[in-house]
């Protein structure tokens, strides 16, 4: 799949660059990935009739919202949204309430709870990785969530993560990452299919820097048929194939992107 990552230095385009064809995501694609957030709604309160679809289709960074029953974070994203309501995994309620709302059945429920809390150990040791290879540089923060929901012939779902650096005097950064899956059960086996997005904005300034704003995003895609050992199996599956999709993506950004733009730099410099 197509990917992209730029290196934004916060310059709006020229209005008179796009022209009354463009279509929304396209015109989305073009403007500085680190206020998509924020393009999006100013988009969509421009054509509400594409909201729906401008929400479902476009990647943007993961909000956090503190579930008022067990007073846990989780991540907000289109796939446990019910119009303004969105879904807590900690307590399978929406906020605000939702009548009538589509749920997932007890079985693929149960299988969400397992891997909430998998994914959640799974982020704690990552960020104990960060912080013994980096030393004194400590990554606070970082939320995770797992939504899982039927299908026909199995099940589908969404892992969302979320971490974001420190607050410091002139540079941010935050990393968010969206694997959607889908799972199709054939007996004791199934096959899986994972698309996965990061989105990376890095931001520095200073008096003899100015500004700089490195933001994009990037998908890959991958399919495994692997055996199935009960629905554990099913979470242990998921998880090994978020986690190399994670590194994989990981090393490419830091050994490709950042390569290059450090080769840039240094030919800028000479």
């Amino acid at each position: 799949m197509a990917d992209q990552f730029d290196c934004a230095l916060s310059v709006p385009p020229h209005p008179l660059y796009f022209s009354t064809n463009t279509p929304p995501s396209d015109l989305l694609r073009r403007l500085n990935p680190k206020h998509t957030a924020a393009n999006l709604s100013a988009i969509c309160s421009l054509i509400p009739d594409h909201e729906e679809e401008l929400l479902a289709s476009v990647d943007q960074p993961l909000s956090v919202r503190r579930c008022k029953k067990t007073g846990r974070d989780y991540l907000l994203c289109d796939y446990n949204r019910d119009g303004d309501s969105y879904r807590s995994p900690w307590s399978n309620e929406f906020d605000p309430p939702v009548e009538d709302a589509e749920m997932s059945s007890e079985r693929v429920r149960k299988m969400e709870v397992r891997a909430n809390e998998a994914f959640d150990v799974y982020r704690e040791l990552y960020e104990r990785r960060e912080v013994e290879a980096d030393g004194d540089r400590y990554y606070e923060g970082g939320t995770s969530s797992v939504y899982f929901w039927n299908l026909d012939d199995g099940f589908a779902g969404v892992v969302l993560l979320k971490k974001a650096s420190p607050a410091q005097k002139g540079s941010s950064g935050a990393w968010d990452s969206i694997h959607v899956l889908e799972v199709v059960e054939r007996g004791r086996s199934a096959k899986y299919k994972l698309t996965s997005t990061v989105i990376l904005n890095l931001g520095s300034s200073g008096e003899g820097l100015g500004e700089l704003d490195l933001s994009g995003n990037m998908t890959r895609q991958v399919e495994a048929d692997m055996v199935v050992e009960g629905d554990e199996g099913h979470v242990s599956n998921v998880g090994k194939m978020v986690e190399d999709m994670e590194l994989k993506m990981r090393n490419l950004l830091q050994e490709v992107y950042f390569g290059k733009a450090k080769d840039v730099v240094g030919d800028l410099r000479s």
